[in-house]
């Protein structure tokens, strides 16, 4: 005789199997963040697209490169320049939407749209608080998040675009690897007190002596990664994120069977970073040259094409013992065959700021003592020098040529970045106007880079651009050290980014003076107006403050004005530790 089926317990009386149920969260949570991921892919299809038409995407995908065929620069002529840039209607009101999400506050590093990016993702791992073992569960979904967004060969940059580099996404990262430490200590803590509740030992046992040194080395990576640390002890904090997090995955797959698989992710992330690395590396002949004691300017030789003005490579020199130490170094110059220097090639820029710039800046001026010493009749000898370059990356992520009119915005040394951008408006736009601000603390500053900016200035004068150079000193330095730069102003003055653009997109008709502080009292500076519909192009970089006011600035213009102006895309560049 059949007793029927067995009668089905309700779930709030089941077991709960934490073995089964929490990998199913694993699951969930690696399918919405990659869900969200490729939304974020598909919207930067029309980007990918354009920078494949015009070979700014894969540009130095495998490393710079020497052109056999010693390609220089040409001026177009009236019939190879291109006609008005036309944007459609749906960039412009995609430029005009996302602008809104330039809003940043003092302090935080972060806009308003990476904000919200950060509170979707914590949104995510709400369930941490749940039980112990689900806050450890989704510690483990985070080792993928945390490799991805950490290589500086991801598939992403190339995916998103250019100028969505590796610096562009590490606060992902970031962010990732502090949730995997709450989720672990929350996980750590609860089991802790269950065995104290219990009376049962915290070490002794494989599963928890290994778990308590996980948390141990976790924890050290987070406190070595913190943003004080990093700058002060930079070479510390990459040996310990390099070691321990070695010994991090050994330990946490002692702990848990679960952890094997999670582990395989970012071992692939790393090993088609490091080959990619392999591939790009290149070693170079270089001259050094000390401007003064605050910048030293490095001509690598034989690079000719595979990069674009405004990305930047990591420098490794060697001199002095320091040939374990590679730095980041924005390019300043284009490609030979758009670039219109006198003397072209990659020209990079170190600005003296920390030991290794200092230890550079005086290798080379007694290098350069040391040649004039042997020939009397050299000045400023530039002093040969191996190096190894690792690049480039980054970019800008704004293409000027598609735009009528740019504002470019460097503060100090900034100006490495806006220069090499500035090159690549070879004239291919009639009537284009571009504005470039730089703001600096000595007059004497200007003589760094014043032979680029006077090449640019005099081809600009034979061109269908209108250049025009502002410079802000906001120092009274050595006020005689001026180069006749054509087409500039130097004042001392203490600009406002909000009111360059204004006047660059404001009718002349509107009457609309920007000012800028000097010692207290107002000065009106009249920028060109900027016609209705081309679009306007915005480029910064330079301290915090600075790319911060430009976002900001931006951002105020609001979606309708943004409209009328045929959108307004911005690309700041803010390299810090």
């Amino acid at each position: 005789m059949s007793a029927g089926t067995p009668p089905t317990i309700p779930s709030s009386l089941q077991i709960y199997n934490s073995y089964v149920e929490d990998p199913i969260w694993q699951g969930k949570f690696t399918t919405i963040w990659c869900s969200i991921l490729a939304l974020a892919i598909a919207a930067s299809v029309p980007s990918l697209v354009r920078s494949l038409r015009n070979g700014r995407s894969l540009k130095g995908f495998f490393g710079v490169s020497e052109d056999l065929h010693r390609r220089g620069y040409t001026t177009m002529t009236d019939d190879e320049k291109l006609s008005p840039p036309r944007i459609s209607k749906a960039s412009k009101f995609w430029y005009s939407a996302i602008s809104v999400r330039q809003w940043t506050l003092p302090y935080v590093e972060l806009n308003a749209g990476q904000l919200f990016i950060l509170a979707s993702y914590l949104a995510l791992t709400r369930p941490l608080v749940s039980n112990p073992n689900r806050a450890g569960f989704l510690a483990l979904a985070q080792f993928p998040i945390v490799f991805l967004f950490a290589t500086k060969n991801s598939i992403l940059s190339l995916l998103l675009g250019p100028g969505n580099g590796y610096e562009k996404l590490n606060f992902l990262h970031r962010m990732a690897g502090r949730l995997m430490f709450l989720g672990g200590c929350i996980h750590g803590s609860l089991w802790i007190r269950n065995h104290l509740q219990y009376g049962l030992p915290i070490l002794g046992q494989q599963k928890e002596t290994s778990g308590v040194a996980s948390l141990t080395l976790l924890c050290i990576i987070v406190l070595s990664s913190l943003r004080p640390v990093r700058r002060m002890f930079y070479e510390l904090f990459f040996l310990v994120h390099v070691l321990i997090f070695v010994a991090f995955f050994v330990t946490v797959c002692y702990h848990t069977i679960y952890a094997s698989p999670w582990i395989f992710p970012p071992l692939a992330f790393y090993g088609a970073d490091m080959l990619l690395r392999m591939l790009r590396y290149r070693f170079k002949d270089a001259t050094l040259t000390a401007q003064d004691n605050f910048m030293t300017m490095v001509r690598i030789n034989d690079c000719d094409d595979g990069w674009l003005g405004g990305q930047h490579v990591r420098l490794r020199v060697f001199f002095s013992g320091r040939v374990l130490e590679s730095h980041p170094l924005t390019i300043l110059s284009a490609p030979p065959s758009h670039s219109c220097l006198s003397n072209p090639g990659m020209i990079l820029g170190s600005r003296v700021n920390g030991d290794w710039t200092r230890a550079l800046n005086d290798f080379t001026r007694k290098e350069q003592e040391r040649l004039q010493a042997l020939d009397k009749t050299s000045e400023n000898a530039s002093v040969p020098i191996q190096v190894m370059l690792d690049g480039p990356y980054g970019g800008s992520s704004v293409d000027l040529g598609q735009f009528e009119s740019a504002l470019l915005v460097a503060g100090g040394a900034g100006v490495t970045f806006t220069l090499g951008p500035s090159r690549r408006h070879r004239g291919q736009m009639p009537d284009a106007k571009i504005e470039f601000a730089w703001c600096i603390r000595s007059f004497g500053h200007i003589a760094w880079f014043a032979p680029m900016l006077m090449d640019i200035a005099k081809t600009a004068l034979k061109s269908s651009i209108d250049l025009h150079i502002s410079v802000f000193v906001t120092c009274l330095c050595d006020p005689e050290a001026i180069p006749p730069i054509p087409n500039s102003d130097v004042t001392m003055v203490r600009p406002s980014v909000h009111a360059l653009l204004q006047d660059l997109t404001n009718s002349p008709s509107a009457s609309y003076a920007s000012s800028v502080e000097e010692k207290g009292e107002k000065q009106a500076v009249q920028l060109d107006w900027v016609d209705q519909g081309g679009g306007v192009a915005v480029c910064a970089c330079g301290p915090e403050s600075l790319t911060r006011e430009a976002q900001n600035a931006v951002a105020r213009l609001g979606v309708r004005r943004g409209l009328e102006l045929g959108g307004v895309a911005i690309h700041v560049e803010n390299f810090t530790l």
